[in-house]
């Protein structure tokens, strides 16, 4: 695909990403509208992801919230064209050109292909503080990398908010960095978008071509959230096949789950027996001082200066997941910056306020009584049979948080609410989704899930 030219005037593209900063989620404008080229073309507004995994992704969930916008600025709403700048060499998230950068389609293509692989990773192990929870997974994600582990392929599983998604990335970063001359082929994305692109090339006709792109084209294959793939045998066969291809080309494979392999249900027995072939790598929640060295290192990334006592208090309170952690930091830091004074122990305690602070332990009965509260239903609505809306979601979220605040087993929960384990597995994986994507449903279940402590 030739550049496109002339290029919209900076003016007009930036009152648009404007608009699209206020309506959008922070999360959402910073990874899919921010690295976005513009311009007009043919009448209409034609936008160029650095990647094709980019440009479908907001192609299908943000070509109308653009248009809008476009229409804000413009007075008129525009035709919406979404292209990709380069090919399937990576397909990940990208970051936004450097300031005073040429635009990808300008640079020669090698150039280009290496700058999109480097681009495409945010995290790297240099970045990912090891303790006693996850280091088996640093260790064994390091070797997949090095070719020093025993197998060519990886499971890693872990809790939202633990690291898994930072290691899958790292490696593919490591990967990239390492074999360079080689121009290893990366492919990273989400059992989700490996769907959703398996779909599309049915719908156009272009399965060969799919096929070739996954079986031939690819040297390391990172596979997020693999627990997706449950109940969807169709889907289930492409990716067998699609494994079957890369173990007989000697390729490596990382798969990343909120769930263990055992743990997975509606799984073909040959799929099943493929996931617990390789190395098995679990994540856990980080003890105190694992906490503490997360908490240091996040200040120096962010230039924070973190007095011992706070950062001990933000260490000993907030256990269960190292993205509050953060949040934590940034707020505070924040905070501290608008009132112009240092971080202190009671500006700390003011922020802590907003966070799920794990003390005393929740049980089940309050789980069910928080539930009941968000969603205004009795508990018996828990445990019936009823399909409405509400009580699914409100089931879902109970699974959730007895998930995340418990020793229940998956199998004690289903029991507990008279349900399979499969309902269960798949109820938790539906609000992760809901949470993960920051859609208007996750936010409001990220609120009252983080009141639940309050």
């Amino acid at each position: 695909m030739p550049c496109i030219t002339p290029p919209m005037t900076n003016p007009t593209w930036t009152q648009i990403q404007s608009v699209l900063e206020r309506s959008l989620n922070p999360g959402l404008y910073q990874v899919w509208i921010k690295p976005l080229a513009a311009a007009f073309e043919e009448g209409g507004l034609v936008l160029k992801a650095p990647n094709e995994f980019v440009a479908a992704w907001v192609r299908d969930r943000l070509a109308d919230s653009v248009a809008q916008a476009a229409a804000q600025v413009m007075g008129a709403t525009p035709r919406i064209e979404v292209r990709s700048a380069s090919g399937p060499v990576a397909v990940s998230l990208a970051q936004p050109q450097a300031d005073g950068e040429a635009p990808a389609c300008e640079r020669p293509a090698a150039a280009r292909e290496a700058h999109d692989l480097a681009a495409a990773f945010r995290f790297s192990f240099d970045q990912f503080v090891v303790g006693p929870s996850n280091a088996l997974a640093y260790e064994a994600s390091l070797g997949l990398c090095r070719e020093t582990l025993s197998a060519s392929q990886l499971f890693i599983s872990a809790g939202p908010g633990l690291g898994k998604t930072h290691l899958s990335q790292a490696m593919g970063r490591l990967l990239v960095d390492r074999e360079r001359r080689r121009k290893p082929r990366v492919v990273y994305l989400t059992a989700e978008e490996f769907s959703s692109r398996l779909i599309l090339s049915i719908k156009m006709r272009e399965v060969e071509r799919f096929k070739a792109q996954f079986r031939e084209n690819v040297d390391i294959l990172i596979l997020e959230d693999i627990h997706f793939f449950q109940g969807k045998p169709k889907l289930q066969d492409e990716l067998l096949n699609t494994l079957s291809a890369l173990q007989s080309r000697g390729c490596r494979v990382v798969f990343t789950s909120s769930f263990l392999p055992k743990e997975l249900t509606g799984l073909d027995s040959q799929l099943a027996s493929r996931l617990c072939a390789g190395f098995v790598a679990t994540i856990e929640q980080p003890d105190h001082q694992t906490r503490l060295n997360i908490l240091l290192s996040k200040a120096r990334i962010h230039q924070v200066l973190l007095p011992g006592d706070v950062a001990g208090l933000l260490a000993d309170r907030i256990r269960a997941d190292i993205r509050q952690l953060e949040s934590c930091l940034q707020n505070l830091a924040l905070k501290a910056r608008v009132l112009g004074q240092a971080i202190s122990m009671e500006m700390a305690w003011d922020v802590l306020r907003n966070y799920d602070l794990e003390q005393p332990a929740v049980g089940i009965e309050q789980i069910v009584e928080h539930v009941c509260q968000m969603y205004d239903i009795i508990p018996e609505h828990l445990h019936s049979k009823s399909r409405k809306r509400q009580h699914v979601m409100a089931r879902n979220t109970a699974f959730f948080l007895a998930r995340k605040h418990t020793c229940l087993s998956l199998h004690d929960i289903g029991q507990r609410f008279n349900r399979r384990h499969s309902t269960v597995v798949k109820g938790i994986t539906s609000v992760e989704r809901q949470l993960t994507l920051q859609t208007p449903l996750g936010r409001q279940l990220e609120a009252a899930i983080d009141r639940l402590a309050q």
